[in-house]
């Protein structure tokens, strides 16, 4: 499936270069399960091979990814709430936990948006939470777009760097996105156990 798709994009991206950049990762954003560790490093490729700018390349990605995260951002703020209050009780999320998700995202919204942009999966999802926090569009907007440069500038780099070692690239992004997730699970288990040690004590 994983061969099948990055043949597709690849493709794509030869094609249509940054009308493809553009598509294929404001889907990304908007929680559409689209790899932009794919498809960024072979706009990195084209790069090297003097057919994309890297800077356009770039910049056309942060934009689709702002532009992403606008559509999901809106689902989460104007669709999320209704939805939690008639089926949170089923995933163990009630209305204390949105009061708490909003009073997080008025203090922290801004670094937490930067940071998680940055980071595999989470940053296909973070505009969700922040829709459903309310936090203010202006700031959701300019700090997704700030923490989408410096991650697609990186792949874009890595693609132009490895261009012509796409499967030893692809190995080593496999293994980065391993560890940070692991990392972040081990993180958030940390977190719970805290909150239930402390409800308990």
């Amino acid at each position: 499936m994983l061969s099948w798709l990055e043949h597709v994009l690849k493709s794509d991206i030869e094609n249509y270069k940054l009308l493809a950049i553009y598509i294929t990762m404001t889907l990304e954003s908007a929680c559409i399960p689209i790899p932009s560790e794919i498809v960024m490093p072979y706009a990195g490729h084209l790069v090297a091979k003097g057919r994309l700018g890297m800077f356009e390349a770039t910049m056309t990605a942060a934009l689709a990814n702002l532009s992403g995260s606008w559509l999901a951002y809106i689902v989460g703020r104007y669709g999320g709430r209704s939805f939690i209050n008639k089926y949170g009780k089923y995933i163990f999320l009630s209305r204390k936990h949105l009061n708490q998700a909003e009073s997080w995202f008025a203090r922290r919204g801004e670094i937490t948006v930067f940071l998680s942009r940055m980071l595999p999966a989470v940053r296909t999802f973070i505009s969700l939470p922040a829709g459903i926090a309310r936090m203010d569009f202006i700031k959701f907007s300019i700090y997704s777009f700030l923490g989408s440069l410096p991650w697609n500038f990186a792949l874009v780099y890595l693609g132009y760097i490895f261009t012509d070692k796409w499967d030893q690239l692809q190995r080593y992004l496999h293994e980065f996105n391993l560890i940070a997730l692991g990392g972040l699970s081990s993180i958030l288990a940390a977190y719970l156990i805290f909150r239930r040690k402390r409800k308990c004590g």
